[in-house]
């Protein structure tokens, strides 16, 4: 598993605008925070499918875990400041300690608990740049999907199926990457 993930930081480590985008997120000092979902999984099928540069995503997906402070103001805050830093990215910031509640579950324990409840395996695979610049890579559900070019819906997402398969059409993933294979 660790060799995984040196790969996945390895990916990221060479890609100089995620870099600038984990630098800046890591200013904000979040607590329990990466940048996860396409940010990592597009940069990863990217250089599997010998894609260079990678592409961008859609949106830079910034996690963090604060049950504190469930505000969404302070989502908001995070992304203007994110915006002073590096303007004009699409900066999502969400903190995990919240996002049980949109899917009736019970409060989640840590950011990494919450990425279980993510629709696939794949997506649920975040990166954090230490204060050393070594990057931490945060997969609750592994690395093996993500590297091995599977798609599969984790157990939530199973329950989910129409949205899981919506979302697979919806993204082109199929058109994107088509060394993927979508699994059960």
């Amino acid at each position: 598993m660790a060799v995984e993930r040196d790969l996945i930081a390895a990916i990221v480590a060479s890609d100089a605008p995620a870099l600038a985008q984990l630098r800046a997120v890591r200013v904000l000092a979040l607590p329990d925070w990466c940048i996860a979902a396409g940010f990592v999984r597009n940069r990863v099928w990217d250089h599997l499918h010998g894609i260079f540069p990678p592409r961008a995503p859609a949106d830079i997906d910034v996690l963090y875990y604060d049950a504190s402070d469930l505000s969404k103001e302070r989502e908001a805050e995070c992304e203007r400041r994110l915006d002073a830093l590096l303007p004009g990215l699409p900066w999502q910031v969400r903190n995990q300690a919240r996002m049980h509640v949109w899917k009736g579950l019970p409060q989640h324990t840590s950011t990494s608990d919450s990425m279980i409840y993510w629709l696939e395996t794949v997506t649920a695979v975040g990166v954090r740049l230490e204060a050393d610049d070594s990057l931490t890579v945060i997969a609750p559900l592994g690395t093996d999907d993500l590297l091995g070019l599977r798609c599969r819906p984790t157990a939530y997402g199973r329950t989910r199926r129409d949205e899981y398969e919506e979302r697979i059409v919806a993204k082109r993933w199929k058109e994107l990457w088509p060394r993927v294979q979508f699994l059960d």
